[in-house]
């Protein structure tokens, strides 16, 4: 069980966007969209940069974390996706509140996140 528990703490978890708002309206915590093509290179760059520990855990904490192929998005949340991968952080209302685009590294994915929050 500590060995699950240990693995589950250094991955992002992922959900599906129907499910990230069911538990949303259960708890405070936004939203964190990334949006990614499957032949995106800066995609699959953003995905190695999640597999730190440090970082996985510091988006569980703070965010349900949705990944949104581009070429399959059906919601009823206004994207305005010009690239991939782009970040979309939405609050209870469905709003988004803040976006930026990029493959980044842990440090400036943190900095340009850190200060995100809800109503």
């Amino acid at each position: 069980m500590v060995i699950f528990v240990s693995f589950l703490e250094s991955q992002v978890l992922w959900y599906e966007l129907d499910d990230a708002l069911i538990k949303q309206e259960k708890n405070s915590k936004i939203i964190m969209i990334e949006t990614y093509k499957d032949n995106c290179r800066y995609c699959k760059l953003m995905d190695k940069t999640f597999e730190d520990e440090e970082l996985s855990k510091w988006i569980n904490e703070r965010f349900i974390a949705v990944k949104v192929d581009i070429n399959n998005y059906d919601g009823d949340i206004d994207l305005c996706i010009k690239m991939t991968p782009s970040f979309f952080f939405v609050d209870k209302n469905k709003k988004v509140i803040k976006s930026f685009a990029g493959s980044w590294s842990k440090e400036d994915f943190i900095d340009l996140a850190k200060n995100i929050k809800g109503e």
